[in-house]
């Protein structure tokens, strides 16, 4: 009992318990002495030293920074504004409309319209026609009891013929501008199609611009001129229709061209300078271009026709000449509107692709 007493106590009081405390308290000192030495000897080293342990720390908090952000999406800006945005309506949903969404919706407004307005002008055209061709089958619509379809053909022509030398002897001025407005109309139908466009995709503004200029001027113009050349010329010798017909060319012809381009250009709200403009450029193409036609039509005109009638016959040919009127004085006034534009818009034209 003495003896396990003796090592037990012998055990705790062992002198090798002390070795080790004092060893860590030796080895904590000596490296808290270490630790000093090195700050104390970092302090004195020179500043590569401090920029090389600095930079390379930097590198490393630089690169921990990257592989974070990379690990982590990134959103769209534009996802995150669509997220963060309201619309006027109070819903939080917003659809954007991408480039090719828009051009697609003009592209189907444009359509729409361009439909629309061949609508109209469709139907324009065939009410008219069907209007017109309805009141010359019907003149004898009063006497057709018992008539066959051929009668009514037959006979259809000569009461027409009959009903407009009495709507001329009853009203010959409203009449003839009646005439000269349609033939106008249709003239720069005719014109219109000549230049390219589809029969039902005219310009109906310009067309109503030449028909009022042939119902207006023309038609009382006319009138009054062929009674004045009557008067000029009374005589029944052979150089009398030579001589209306060179009278006709040269002065009625400047007077009734100038008097056309100038109040189709006050119709289209062009400027006085233009309109003079367009007037000295085209006067003396249109005078010869009429010498190329009207001469041997007008042999036709003063040699044949009577008085009353001479209107009707110019207004058959008509039909070719105002073909000629209209696309010259319209090609003018395109060509000097897209010259215009260009000139305000010179960077546009400059960077607009080339034509293949």
């Amino acid at each position: 009992m003495e003896t396990l007493y003796s090592t037990v106590t012998t055990h705790k009081l062992s002198p090798h318990a002390k070795p080790i405390t004092e060893s860590k308290k030796t080895n904590l000192s000596s490296t808290f002495f270490s630790t000093q030495l090195f700050i104390n000897k970092s302090k004195s080293n020179s500043p590569n030293n401090l920029s090389f342990s600095t930079q390379k720390r930097r590198n490393w908090v630089i690169g921990s920074v990257t592989e974070d952000r990379e690990a982590v999406p990134v959103k769209n800006k534009l996802a995150e504004d669509q997220e963060s945005r309201l619309l006027l309506n109070g819903s939080d949903e917003f659809q954007t409309l991408s480039p090719s969404e828009g051009s697609e919706e003009e592209q189907g407004d444009n359509d729409f319209d361009r439909l629309v307005s061949k609508a109209v002008n469709a139907t324009i055209v065939l009410g008219f026609g069907t209007f017109a061709v309805t009141k010359l089958l019907t003149i004898d619509l009063d006497y057709w009891h018992g008539w066959t379809l051929y009668e009514i053909l037959r006979y259809a022509p000569e009461h027409n013929w009959i009903a407009y030398e009495q709507a001329l002897k009853a009203n010959p001025v409203l009449s003839k501008m009646a005439i000269s407005g349609i033939v106008y109309s249709v003239g720069d139908w005719i014109a219109q199609c000549y230049e390219g466009k589809p029969l039902f995709e005219f310009d109906r503004t310009r067309m109503f611009r030449s028909g009022l200029v042939g119902f207006t001027l023309h038609g009382s113009l006319s009138h009054y001129y062929y009674q004045f050349c009557e008067a000029l010329f009374p005589f029944e010798d052979w150089w009398v229709v030579p001589a209306k017909v060179a009278f006709d060319q040269t002065v009625w012809a400047a007077i009734w061209n100038s008097i056309y381009f100038v109040f189709l250009g006050f119709l289209r709200f062009e400027s006085p300078t233009n309109i003079y403009n367009e007037l000295k450029t085209t006067f003396w193409p249109m005078l010869t271009a009429g010498w190329k036609l009207w001469p041997f039509a007008h042999l036709i005109t003063y040699g044949v026709i009577p008085l009353e009638q001479r209107l009707l016959w110019v207004d058959c040919v008509e039909l070719i000449w105002v073909t000629i009127l209209s696309t010259f004085s319209n090609e003018k006034s395109e060509s000097r509107i897209s010259e215009a534009s260009s000139k305000a818009n010179p960077t546009s034209s400059s960077s607009s692709p080339p034509k293949e």
